[in-house]
């Protein structure tokens, strides 16, 4: 699964690092930009196999992609 993180998104790099930790696997990257402005500056988010996951905070965005790699 293709995972990419803003660098400019605040909240996201504490879900990078649990996810890294957690699922070693994965094909996960932070990105300089990657092009979604909109919902980088409102809340943390991360594209997922090219569609965009948001979320309240970094908790719930980790919980967020977790539920997508269990149906995947």
């Amino acid at each position: 699964m293709k995972i990419r993180f803003c660098e400019n998104n605040k909240g996201s790099g504490k879900v990078l690092k649990k996810l890294k930790e957690n699922y070693p696997d994965l094909n996960i990257k932070r990105k300089d930009c990657i092009k979604n402005c909109a919902p980088c500056r409102k809340s943390p988010f991360a594209l997922v196999q090219e569609k965009i996951v948001k979320a309240e905070d970094g908790e719930d965005l980790y919980e967020k992609i977790v539920a997508l790699l269990k149906n995947d």
